[in-house]
Order: structure tokens, then sequence, then C-alpha cells
């Protein structure tokens, strides 16, 4: 099978022909359909995680059809489409297992860091850590569910019933979360990049109440920060912006260091507190209110052999919502929302009908948040999804461009 290899710490993905892994007991085989590019996944090739395998497959946002299930698996079965999430294993007898918290695990693993993961045509995962995933998604929108939803999940859920929620950092998570928040009636305030008005005017699509730049002051005192960028001086920052009381929640793996700052900012029992990893729970929890809400993710498409692009442009805050690698360019799986980032896998006529697409988005009335891709016959059909807005626009290009 086709595979990105990291090798080592430090350096670029490597396409590889490797061998399909085989289940063992308790174990699945999946064939891989889409799987999330995450900023985990930059801290894996960066090495500043720590018990990266060398050599790795990365990905960890796994969605894929089980083809082999190994001995003593009971719940699923051949043909069931199912998602691979970030934890992988733990011991199950430890004292964080036993207590509810199997995230804290010291023997967990990881999958895409310990383990190998889903920048692959096919990967292999224990059967107890796998999820049964909802109809009426497709493989694209469920991807970034695996990982960005359900530590979002978390990050808010650390929130308590915090009214005000501010939220650092617009990428896969954040998007999600928003709409979670607005689902629950609260109000969301979000952070970006000084001058990142594309994620800012994303926010405001997705309910967000005021979007701004990271260095100014919201409008209203927040009773909870969610940050989701991995920049320590956001903390005290964060920490000036919430009331009495409030909680700061640090959802990333991985932060640079947090900047002294003056015990006036933590007092008034305000708190700060970090999320690690995720539960078989959580993820229980999560899938079921994404299906009923439902939650829509905006998603950009790579081929496989595109990932270190696909990781660049995540690196290079390029991306407003998330990325996924395919395991082939011709995937038909479309339904993503691809108006704000027009990147093109075919390389030159999909790419004109995308730009199209996005000089017209203007047109659309604001409640149309996609648009979709579907082959027709001998065109690149582009429409809304059928789920959005009663009035779809639409427009072809003939697939002979290319």
């Amino acid at each position: 099978m086709r595979a990105m290899v990291l090798a080592a710490p430090g350096s670029s993905l490597e396409l590889r022909d490797v061998p399909v892994p085989r289940p063992g007991p308790g174990q699945v085989l999946v064939k891989v359909r889409a799987c999330g590019v995450c900023r985990t996944d930059l801290h894996i090739l960066d090495g500043e995680l720590c018990g990266i395998r060398s050599p790795v497959i990365p990905g960890h946002e796994i969605v894929g059809i089980a083809t082999e299930v190994g001995p003593e698996v009971h719940t699923i079965h051949a043909g069931d489409r199912i998602g691979i999430p970030w934890l992988g294993h733990t011991c199950g007898s430890c004292r964080h297992c036993r207590s509810g918290r199997e995230n804290l695990c010291s023997a967990a693993q990881f999958t895409g860091c310990t383990q190998d993961g889903g920048y692959a045509e096919y990967a292999v995962a224990d059967a107890r850590f796998c999820f049964l995933l909802p109809k009426g998604f497709s493989d694209t929108e469920l991807a970034p569910w695996l990982c960005a939803g359900l530590i979002g999940y978390r990050t808010l859920r650390m929130a308590g019933d915090a009214r005000r929620v501010g939220i650092y950092g617009f990428g896969a998570a954040a998007h999600i979360v928003a709409q979670l928040a607005r689902h629950e009636g609260r109000e969301v305030f979000v952070y970006t990049k000084p001058g990142d008005v594309a994620a800012q005017a994303f926010a405001r699509e997705l309910g967000a109440v005021w979007a701004g730049d990271s260095d100014v002051r919201a409008p209203a005192e927040l009773d909870a920060a969610l940050l989701f960028a991995p920049v320590g001086s956001l903390v005290p920052k964060a920490l000036a912006d919430v009331g009495k009381g409030g909680t700061v929640v640090c959802g990333g793996i991985h932060m640079s260091d947090i900047p002294q700052f003056s015990y006036d900012l933590l007092w008034g029992e305000r708190q700060i507190r970090s999320v690690a990893n995720l539960t078989r729970r959580d993820g229980e929890e999560f899938i079921e209110l994404a299906r009923r809400i439902p939650v829509r993710t905006t998603v950009v498409p790579f081929a496989l052999e595109r990932a270190n692009e696909a990781l660049e442009t995540l690196r290079n805050g390029r991306l407003t919502g998330a990325a996924r690698c395919s395991k082939c360019p011709d995937d038909r799986d479309r339904r993503s929302h691809l108006a704000l980032f027009p990147l093109a896998v075919r390389p030159r006529g999909e790419a004109r009908c995308l730009e199209r697409l996005r000089r017209i988005r203007c047109n659309r009335s604001p409640e149309m948040t996609g648009l979709a891709l579907r082959p027709r016959g001998r065109y690149l059909l582009a429409t809304l999804d059928a789920r959005e807005a009663a009035s779809h626009s639409f427009m072809q290009a003939s697939r002979s461009d290319t």
C-alpha cells in the first residue's frame, strides 16, 4: 500500500510502498477513505512531543471502511464505516483508567504518533477505541470530528456553563466548537491573528457575535476563554479578558512558553486548565451531539501524496477550517465547503472551477455555508450542498479544461 512515512522528526514525509498491516486479536483493518490533517501532526513532524515512534505513519482523524476484523472483535463488522481517533489504546488497569480518566493513562498509545496512523491506504486499530460513524455525512465532513471535534468538545465542557465564551484561534477545532456553543445558546467571541479578516468573517458566518484581532479587548467580559492557538502569550491575555470566577482552557497538546504575569490577572478565583487527549465517552457524546445539531465542517481536500503541502498550508495559516488527505486525487467524496479556499486536486480544470466559485460567492445569501463538487458525466458539477439552502446556484466546468 502507499503511505506517507515520517522517517524521523524534523524531516518531511516520504511516499513509500509498505506492506498492508494485518489485524491481530481485538484489532480491525480499515481501508482509509479520508484522514484529517491536524496541528498535532505538525508537532509530531517537528519533534515537539515525547515518545514519537520512528519511523511512523502520521494521521489520527481517520474515516474508513472496516475490511477485516481480528479475533475477539464483536462490536465492529466488515463493511462498517468507522472512525479512528488520537487515543489508540490504554492499559485499562491504572487508577486513571479505573476512574473514567483513561485520557490520562501513562501507558496510552496514540494513533499516528506511537503507532501508525491514517496517512496511508490502510490502517490497523484497536477496535475498542474506534467509533461507528453516522449516516448522512460524507467521509470528508466526518474526518475533523475525530480530533478537532473531540478535543473541542472536551475543551468546551471544561468551560462549564459559561454563557460568554471566547475562542482564541479559529481553525479546525474552533469552527466546530463555535457550532456546539451556538447550539447551546452561548455567545461566542472569536479572536484571530491580527489582520486575519477571512477567519473573522468565517467566524461571524458560524454565529459569532463578535470576531476580531487577538490583541484587542472584546466588547464584553467573558465567562470562559478557550485557547486553540498554541501561543503561550495568549494565556495572560485570556485571563485579562475573563471576569472573576472565569476559566481559561488550553485545548492544545503543545504550546509555546507562557510568559510571566502578575497575580492580579489570576486573582478573583480565575482558573487555568489544560485538556489532555480524550476519552471514549467524549467520543460517544460528541458524535451523537454533532449528528443531532448537525455539525458541518469546512474542509480543503488534498491527495495523499500532497500531505507535505497540506501540512505546510496548515503551518502557514492559509486554511480556514480543516484539511484532509484522501487516498487518491480522484476521490469522489466531494461534499466539502471549498469556496473559501479554492485549492485544486486536479491541476487545472478544477482549480478554474473553484476560482470561479470563489468569485461568485458574494452572490450567495449569508446562510449558504457550503458548495459541493460532484463528478457528473463529462462535467464537474459545482452546487450548494442539498442540505444547505432551498435556493441553489450552480455552474459547470468542462473536464476537457484539464
